[in-house]
């Protein structure tokens, strides 16, 4: 149900119950419901990769690392679901920079950035056959993170939806990144493979986001394409 009222303004998150959201159609309720939790070996990893961090936090950086961190989340605000800019704590930044570094296989940041701006890229476009899983992934290589060491545009998917879905919350599943180099940067387009089969039609929803050598990451942008 979406609602137009004069007392709400903004509404997210739950109350007795219900539970009160916002999409592009306006805000809406609905019934809360029970969050499952099938530990899935992904959830896992990502879980494992947030306690690894939060151990380095105590155990391994420094103190002036650590309050570097400080000035960072002081002057890199994030905007939450409701579009207001937020400040978040120093472990929390450092966790998100971190986490989708481990994901990809590249080199833990400890120091923070000192540049107070998030990382941002050009659109890439996809493309995906249902019944193989090959995605192609057209990119702009001139963009900051194709020309770093370190730096990387990160990929995630969904399962095969039906065309008629158009929205899709996730999960999403991490499927590969493009790796930066300050030579010779990466050839567009990257090819990959989807962990989920499907078929011709199928609607499928793509996550990106950049990480740059500096430990920076983008706001993730969200796309969508058809399998053939």
């Amino acid at each position: 149900m979406l609602i137009l009222s004069p007392v709400l303004s903004k509404i997210s998150g739950s109350l007795a119950g219900i539970t009160g959201a916002h999409n592009k159609a306006g805000m809406y309720l609905r019934q809360r419901s029970s969050p499952i939790n099938p530990n899935t070996s992904f959830q896992q990893d990502i879980r494992n990769a947030v306690k690894l961090l939060s151990a380095n936090w105590s155990n391994v950086l420094t103190a002036a690392e650590r309050d570097a961190w400080e000035v960072y989340a002081q002057n890199q605000p994030l905007t939450n679901k409701l579009g207001e800019s937020k400040q978040i704590p120093p472990l929390a930044h450092y966790v998100r920079s971190n986490v989708s570094r481990l994901q990809a296989g590249l080199p833990v940041v400890d120091a923070a950035p000192t540049v107070f701006t998030l990382p941002t890229f050009t659109d890439p476009s996809f493309a995906i056959v249902g019944s193989t899983g090959a995605i192609t992934t057209t990119f702009t290589n001139t963009d900051d993170w194709a020309n770093e060491d370190d730096a990387g545009m990160l990929l995630y998917i969904s399962r095969p939806q039906s065309v008629g879905i158009n929205f899709f919350k996730g999960p999403y599943r991490f499927v590969d990144h493009i790796e930066g180099d300050a030579i010779t940067p990466p050839t567009s387009p990257s090819v990959d493979t989807s962990p989920f089969l499907g078929a011709t039609g199928n609607k499928y929803f793509f996550r990106a986001r950049v990480t740059m050598e500096d430990g920076r990451l983008s706001s993730d942008r969200f796309y969508t394409a058809t399998a053939t």
